[in-house]
């Protein structure tokens, strides 16, 4: 890599890993090139995604997570995705601060991201964020997603493995509800298993994975006290047995490949809507605008025709 900025990041610097990564969030107009010069070096990094419902404990489970990877030595980027303030874009809940204790650990790059109105619980840009910490190195990147529910199983999307993280007493609320996490979980983790209920809620999950039939990988369900690091270590070994399977199984090629053909079509798309805007011009654009607005024309007979003569 040559450009300076990307060098320093691989040579540990901090400070500019977080410019490149926010230079590509934002769009700006060395993001292309960064990206450019980014991916012929990746491919390599272990994506694990957290995703749950708000107050299930994801941040401090992460927490917990990346505290038994360090006792290896093993280096962990993560990126934490929160709900975007309407006036600023930026994250608001800001998970650093419930994961300070590895604030000062130079093996540990912990980033917040806003979804910026994305939905799927996951930032457009997390897939480019990865990118950038697979590049530099980064053996793991845990992606912990914004709490909205079911439509967070875009996560499956970005992640090689899947934790899907859930409170005791949650199990009518799962089969009423969460239909799409049981279909996305690779591992299930009933957290706050200190609370009533726990054994009532394993039970429930296993019995709603076997009604789904046999499959290639069974998800376990494990039940953790992330507050006090109670089945980490199982959690830790249940994530290294999914890792074996796909690689075993030649999944695990499959899943990134089917990633990059997501990825390259949002790019298509991306690089589409910002030439029509561009070869249309403001006037076009803005007159095809009001046409939609007004009802005189659908939007997707206005995006062809646009398309048609940009």
């Amino acid at each position: 890599m040559q450009h300076p900025l990307l060098v320093s990041a691989q040579a540990g610097d901090r400070r500019a890993l977080a410019r490149v990564i926010s230079m590509i969030e934002d769009g700006r107009d060395e993001a292309p090139e960064l990206l450019a010069e980014l991916y012929p070096h990746t491919g390599h990094t272990y994506v694990i995604g957290l995703t749950g419902a708000p107050g299930a404990g994801k941040s401090t489970l992460t927490s917990a997570l990346i505290g038994r990877m360090r006792r290896d030595d093993i280096s962990v980027g993560v990126l934490a995705i929160d709900p975007s303030s309407p006036f600023t874009g930026g994250a608001i809940l800001g998970d650093r601060i419930r994961m300070q204790d590895h604030a000062g650990d130079a093996g540990v790059y912990i980033r917040s991201m806003g979804s910026r109105g994305h939905l799927g619980g996951v930032a457009e840009a997390t897939p480019k964020a990865i990118m950038v910490l697979d590049a530099i190195g980064t053996p793991y990147v845990i992606v912990e997603t914004v709490g909205v529910g079911q439509a967070e199983v875009e996560i499956v999307e970005s992640a090689d493995t899947t934790v899907v993280v859930l409170n005791p007493g949650w199990g009518d609320s799962i089969q009423a509800n969460k239909a799409g996490l049981l279909e996305i979980g690779d591992i299930f983790v009933v957290n706050k298993a200190d609370r009533p209920g726990v054994s009532e809620t394993v039970r429930d999950l296993n019995q709603m994975l076997d009604l789904g039939g046999e499959r290639p990988w069974r998800p376990p369900v494990l039940a953790t006290v992330a507050t006090s690091g109670e089945g980490i270590e199982e959690l830790w070994t249940a994530i290294g047995d999914h890792r074996r399977f796909l690689e075993s199984s030649g999944e695990l090629d499959r899943k990134r490949r089917d990633r990059l053909a997501t990825e390259f079509r949002r790019a298509i798309m991306a690089e589409l809507a910002a030439r029509v805007e561009t070869t249309a011009g403001d006037e076009r654009f803005g007159r095809a605008a009001a046409e939609v607005a007004e009802r005189t024309t659908d939007p997707w007979t206005a995006a062809r025709r646009l398309l048609d003569r940009g």
